[in-house]
């Protein structure tokens, strides 16, 4: 059976996509609140036995680490990936915040959408959701990094994952990174577009 990480998902109540339907959910977080099967920093998955997993997911949470961690949490995925694993990486889109604001003249206190939890604004993309924040009074869950399709990209071609397919949409800058070059089977189910690099 296939294994996928995910990191920083909270709780396994919160659903993967789709693709992963029938994989082993390993869930992997800071908090041990949240009853994950591994309690770890991500910044520490080299301590982890390495080429565990086919996929490491991490949804809107590489964005809570400092410009300088981030390179040893992406070094981590790429340890525990099996060879032909693959890291998915879901950031806010900073490019398209800021084009939000001076293409409609929203300001940063101005809803952008509707999420579950409430109005998400241009304030909660740049520096994380404000009532989430309050609520836990866990400064983790503020914003400290912020992401483009170009900067992600250039961050996973420097800590060396050699096959990166990323776009954008709905906000979100979407990241499929691969240790080597996928087989056609993944690439369909998870319907990955044309390779960058």
């Amino acid at each position: 059976m296939r294994k996928v990480l995910n990191v920083g998902g909270g709780n396994k109540s919160i659903p993967l996509p789709s693709g992963y339907d029938g994989w082993e959910h390993v869930l992997l977080d800071i908090d041990p609140r949240g009853e994950p099967d591994v309690v770890c920093d991500a910044r520490k998955l080299t301590q982890l036995p390495a080429s565990q997993y086919e996929a490491v997911y991490c949804s809107h949470n590489l964005e809570h680490y400092y410009r300088h961690e981030v390179p040893m949490v992406l070094q981590g995925f790429r340890h525990v990936l099996k060879p032909e694993g693959f890291a998915h990486i879901r950031v806010p889109d900073l490019f398209e915040a800021m084009r939000a604001v001076v293409q409609f003249g929203v300001d940063i206190d101005d809803p952008l959408y509707q999420s579950p939890n409430g109005p998400i604004t241009v304030r909660d993309v740049l520096y994380g959701y404000d009532a989430e924040v309050e609520r836990s009074g866990n400064e983790f869950y503020a914003h400290k990094t912020g992401f483009t399709k170009k900067s992600l990209s250039v961050m996973l071609d420097t800590c060396g994952f050699t096959h990166v397919a990323i776009g954008t949409g709905m906000l979100e800058v979407v990241a499929f990174a691969f240790k080597q070059k996928p087989n056609d089977y993944i690439s369909q189910l998870f319907k990955i577009p044309q390779f960058d690099h």
